[in-house]
């Protein structure tokens, strides 16, 4: 799924039930891995550090539950558990270099 950031603005979030979450007003964004991670349904222009943790608690949304973003976005109801990413086995021939692939596979 991708989406442009601009256009999440001012969308609409429900829950896969049907529920109203709220309009999207903020994006946190890791930019370390280029990902998005919250939508918050109200402002983060607040004057002390409580009322942004008030909102990042109550009013915001992991982006990982989101399911569907096109007119509306749609996130799973219910909290989903964070996908650890784990490196993929790689095959047993691109382990090798190209040059001893050369060597292993062209002798005969």
């Amino acid at each position: 799924m991708s989406v442009r950031i601009s256009k999440l603005f001012g969308m609409d979030v429900y829950d896969s039930e049907a529920g109203y979450k709220g309009k999207v007003y903020d994006l946190i964004i890791n930019l370390e891995k280029g990902k998005i991670e919250t939508i918050t349904t109200e402002p983060l222009k607040v004057k002390t550090k409580s009322d942004a943790k008030k909102i990042l608690m109550e009013k915001s949304i992991p982006y990982r539950n989101v399911r569907s973003a096109k007119d509306i976005i749609i996130v799973s109801s219910r909290a989903i558990d964070p996908v650890e990413e784990t490196p993929k086995e790689e095959p047993e021939e691109s382990r090798y270099s190209s040059a001893y692939n050369k060597y292993r596979y062209g002798r005969r």
